[in-house]
């Protein structure tokens, strides 16, 4: 990147705890997970209400709740990105004008889901919630959960508009990244842990993590090391960190269910079930072999 990413390079796509009972949320949970992922630098920011903080089961008041607790907890100066997506953009623009007024520094806007619509419908979502607010945009392209890739000729239409900044980049295309980044000024960040190293050495901002929620600092100290030019070592951390990616993201749950199972922070919502005990152990295993290895490097 020739320009500071917008919001730094590393982002944690933070869970959403909940009570017991998971009929509430844990505001102080949260508030104390916040705390703790961006005091040490090793966060510089955090994406609220996302698909790991089970966007699809929370209500439109939690978000604001959930947004709010977690600007309070960690001050002015820390990047919160809220998600706002939805399969209505009307919906969308609420949802983004109410994450504004809570204090949001930026916005998520993923691809409209389920309806599957063109390219050119896909650009006018996008056009119509930057339009209606005064915060940046990060356009999160992930085709595998709404059914709809953004094209990349879509994706540099987009980056003409003042407010679209950004992207969240999880359809998986290396090509197509990099191709629309040496022509735009989009900061992408990556949203497959597997590809954090890859897309950051053809220009990437950074990423936007699930596996930070368990491990921020070894997911960090990855670009940290191609940032120092030492590229070797950064592939050595980044392969160190893989067996734990794979089992998080790739073990045949979603990321929030495996995340929370490590930090232990609380239920998931249905239709979302929590982990069983082998996952959880085998889990654990994997974070205290990446941790042990953290302090060899």
């Amino acid at each position: 990147m020739t320009t500071p990413p917008p919001f730094g390079r590393a982002l944690c796509a933070m869970i959403t705890p909940f009570t017991k009972d998971g009929q509430n949320l844990d505001l102080d949970a949260a508030a104390a997970l916040a705390t703790r992922l961006t005091s040490t630098g090793r966060c510089d920011g955090l994406v609220l209400n996302g698909t790991t903080g089970e966007s699809p089961t929370t209500s439109d008041a939690e978000k604001t709740a959930l947004l709010r607790a977690v600007r309070e907890a960690v001050g002015p100066s820390v990047p919160l990105l809220a998600g706002v997506g939805s399969a209505d953009t009307r919906h969308t623009v609420e949802l983004a004008r109410a994450a504004e007024a809570a204090g949001a520094d930026g916005l998520l806007v993923v691809t409209p889901y389920y309806s599957r619509p063109p390219q050119p419908a896909v650009e006018a979502h996008f056009r119509r919630v930057a339009d209606a607010v005064g915060v940046p945009v990060m356009v999160y392209d992930i085709p595998g959960r709404t059914g709809t890739r953004i094209a990349p000729e879509t994706m540099l239409r987009l980056a003409e508009h003042p407010r679209i900044t950004a992207v969240k980049d999880c359809a998986g295309d290396l090509l197509a990244a990099a191709r629309v980044i040496d022509r735009t000024g989009l900061a992408y960040y990556s949203g497959s842990e597997e590809l954090n190293l890859p897309l950051y050495a053809v220009g990437g901002a950074g990423y936007v993590s699930t596996v930070a929620n368990a491990a921020p600092a070894a997911t960090r100290a990855v670009l940290d090391a191609f940032d120092r030019g030492e590229t070797a070592t950064a592939a050595r951390l980044n392969a160190r960190l893989l067996p734990l990616v794979e089992l998080m993201m790739y073990g045949g749950l979603p990321g929030t269910v495996t995340a929370k199972a490590l930090l232990g922070a609380g239920p998931v919502r249905e239709p979302l079930q929590p982990a069983n005990r082998g996952t959880v152990d085998g889990l654990r295993a994997a974070l205290t072999v990446l941790n042990a290895s953290q302090h060899q490097a």
